[in-house]
């Protein structure tokens, strides 16, 4: 009876591993479905999904007109120049472009994963991304900035370093440095374990 009760909780356990990542991520797509849906309440009413059709297909179009054509180029900017120079709103706005900026679009920032040495004795190191090559600007020569993202977050933060101390990393693209980053180090050890055993 202990037996079959141990074997049961450990079913359990494993089939709550297997499904609550599938949950988890049903319930996030589902939820950002629905407030994506929900913005748009009057064609929202017409039946479901068609809010979402909105937004992207309005989303694409300004895209398009404000990249094309320099009448919308011209609006955009001048939206942007008006932005970027109210009180309150100029931060905001600045900081979420540029995060933004950072992963999409033609300046993307964090396309250059690298090693950081952070402690010699024991060596420890950390990976990363540079994204100033060159702080003499700042009074900091021979410097590199490098953003350190947390993992399992959004968030890190950016050090400055001697240059000696940053190791380019040649074996993953940046979305995979990322992705090792912000998982702890788990997805590539998994893999690699994975490739051992077969």
């Amino acid at each position: 009876m202990r037996r079959l009760a141990a074997i049961l909780l450990r079913s359990f356990l494993q089939g709550l591993l297997l499904l609550s990542p599938i949950a988890i991520t049903a319930y996030i797509l589902y939820s950002a479905f629905n407030g994506l849906d929900n913005l748009v309440p009057f064609v929202h009413e017409y039946g479901r999904g068609l809010g979402v059709v909105t937004i992207a297909v309005l989303v694409t179009s300004v895209g398009y007109l404000g990249t094309r054509f320099f009448v919308g180029k011209w609006l955009f900017d001048a939206f942007e120049y008006v932005l970027e120079h109210t009180p309150g709103v100029k931060h905001i706005f600045s900081s979420v472009r540029d995060v933004i900026g950072s992963f999409v679009g033609d300046k993307k920032r964090f396309n250059k994963p690298v090693w950081v040495c952070m402690n010699v004795n024991p060596e420890v190191w950390r990976i990363g991304f540079m994204t100033q090559k060159d702080m003499s600007g700042f009074g900091m020569e021979g410097k590199v900035a490098v953003y350190l993202p947390h993992a399992y977050a959004i968030s890190g933060w950016v050090i400055v370093t001697d240059s000696k101390n940053i190791k380019p990393l040649k074996e993953m693209t940046s979305g995979e440095a990322m992705k090792f980053a912000v998982s702890g180090g788990i997805t590539t050890v998994e893999e690699n374990a994975n490739k051992d055993q077969l």
